[in-house]
């Protein structure tokens, strides 16, 4: 599973690094940097609560 964000939609709300601090950061430019995009099943629930806190949609997930 990889989780991929839309540079182009991110508002740099933070809420995903807030659900997973290990794996998204925000830049001080306001967009999200994901680190190891190529994530383990066993890290499936908390990239789907990512995804689906985000308020603009700039995040999925593809299997």
């Amino acid at each position: 599973m990889r989780v991929e964000v839309d540079l182009d939609k991110c508002t740099g709300h933070g809420i995903c690094e807030s659900i997973a601090e290990d794996v998204f950061e925000v830049t001080d430019a306001g967009s999200v940097i994901i680190h190891g995009n190529e994530r383990p099943e066993s890290d499936r629930d908390r990239m789907q609560q990512a995804v689906m806190q985000c308020p603009v949609g700039a995040l999925r997930l593809v299997d």
